[in-house]
């Protein structure tokens, strides 16, 4: 099992030591911004192209579960049923070379977005109210077999993800409390 995870990416197996989750360095967080919004909006043309009513309406009660998670403000829990969201459109677009790419992704993606379900003011709460609502319209696209906007909205989705996660990889600079030349001569 080890070997198996440890060559999809998600273990590093040295020798003499103990297998370690894999890390998300900069190079693994460059590559994941490169290509998530292309394999999302890959996924989300082939879903509303392939998707079966059994498949919608399931996807329709993990975004229920979803929202009263998101609600309730439990972040963890918000955050894994945003995965499942995510990786039952993809099973939607029934492409055995896209979904290899789309769980990894997921893995990822999930590790870094325990922050966005955590809104520590108003306007985040906000952002988490119109993940909610994407949802919701990538539903109707995907239902009503409508690729393009299905296509626009994960993007719109992506962008506001993506947006929050760079948020949290690059935060503002601490505040610098720089004394004046002037002042520091006044200084005992």
């Amino acid at each position: 099992v080890l070997h198996r995870l440890a060559g999809e990416g998600y273990l590093r197996l040295e020798e003499n030591r103990g297998a370690k989750v894999a890390s998300m360095d900069l190079g693994v967080m460059r590559t994941f911004f490169q290509t998530a919004p292309l394999v999302y909006a890959t996924i989300a043309r082939l879903a509303a192209e392939n998707r079966t009513t059994a498949q919608l309406n399931a996807l329709k009660e993990t975004q229920r579960q979803f929202r009263q998670a998101t609600t309730a403000g439990k972040a963890d829990e918000a955050a894994l049923l945003n995965h499942r969201f995510h990786e039952q459109i993809g099973e939607m677009a029934h492409n055995p070379y896209l979904t290899p790419s789309l769980k990894r992704m997921l893995i990822d993606h999930t590790r870094l977005s325990q922050t966005f379900y955590r809104p520590a003011s108003a306007s985040e709460r906000v952002l988490v109210t119109k993940a909610t609502e994407q949802h919701d319209g990538m539903i109707v696209a995907i239902e009503a077999h409508e690729s393009s906007i299905a296509v626009d909205l994960t993007l719109q989705h992506w962008d506001l993800s993506r947006d929050r996660l760079e948020r949290f990889v690059r935060p503002d600079p601490l505040p610098i409390d720089v004394i004046s030349l002037k002042e520091a001569s006044r200084a005992v």
